[in-house]
């Protein structure tokens, strides 16, 4: 203990210097966030029937440089385009091309990565084109109320499986399945970092959830089966095993002393 009235002298290099690095990069996180979020708008606004996943990558490529971004998908361990484009029964890290025509019905997930100063976000959001079925428009529905389900467990010293937990309680509940094998990531300072984040996981497991944590919550919220294969023509797109649809939502966010911020969605 230190007596009342001591002169205590505080090396401010040792204790205050990692805490504000780490607020630095908070703040660069977030300013590559409004760029990711700037793409996903942009795409939003241009989606329509007719065009090809192509002309989407290329909106997202320009726009990301034009707002002073670098894509982060392009080329990253060997993926070749910018951005992924994922429709109906495609679960994730769909390859955009000219031969994918967007139609009437479909639903697809725009999955947008940005690294920004040497920053780096990630989120994606669903878009239906045009009428869709009711059975497809609840999927995509119910897809988002789980992220929020999930969100609303995170809290600092809770833990990552809180979050898990009621993503997979909701998905169930409405009659649907969660994929296993693809989880989240911690994002910020790399494109994929730790933790690995599960959304089939258990209330009171998994990591701990501590102040200043970044990750994304971004289920795959299966219509059938949660089973998937990987396409051997491509090495990258999943799909479901049964051909049904797929949806899925992704946001980062921010664990806080108070419980959390939403940077990118």
């Amino acid at each position: 203990m230190i007596p009342a009235g001591a002169a205590v002298e505080i090396n401010t290099n040792s204790v205050m210097q990692p805490l504000m690095i780490r607020l630095e990069q908070i703040a660069g996180i977030k300013e590559s966030c409004k760029v990711n979020i700037a793409v996903l708008d942009y795409v939003g606004e241009n989606l329509k029937s007719g065009i090809s996943t192509e002309e989407i990558n290329k909106m997202v490529h320009e726009k990301t440089l034009q707002l002073g971004g670098i894509p982060a998908p392009l080329n990253y361990n060997g993926f070749p385009k910018s951005v992924c484009t994922s429709i109906n029964s495609q679960v994730c890290h769909g390859i955009p091309s000219e031969e994918d025509i967007l139609v009437e019905g479909d639903i697809i997930n725009v999955d947008v990565s940005t690294i920004y100063n040497g920053y780096f976000s990630d989120s994606s959001r669903m878009y239906m084109i045009g009428e869709v079925s009711e059975e497809k428009q609840k999927l995509v529905q119910v897809a988002k109320e789980c992220l929020e389900k999930g969100l609303e467990q995170v809290k600092p010293w809770g833990f990552l499986g809180d979050m898990g937990q009621a993503v997979n309680d909701h998905a169930k509940k409405n009659g649907y399945t969660i994929v296993r094998e693809i989880g989240g990531h911690g994002v910020g300072v790399e494109f994929h970092e730790e933790p690995w984040v599960s959304y089939v996981s258990r209330k009171g497991k998994e990591m701990l959830l501590v102040p200043g944590m970044i990750f994304t919550i971004e289920p795959m919220v299966n219509m059938g089966t949660n089973e998937i294969f990987i396409d051997e023509s491509d090495d990258w797109t999943v799909y479901t095993a049964d051909g049904a649809p797929s949806a899925q939502w992704e946001i980062m966010v921010l664990v806080t002393e108070e419980g959390y911020e939403v940077l990118c969605y």
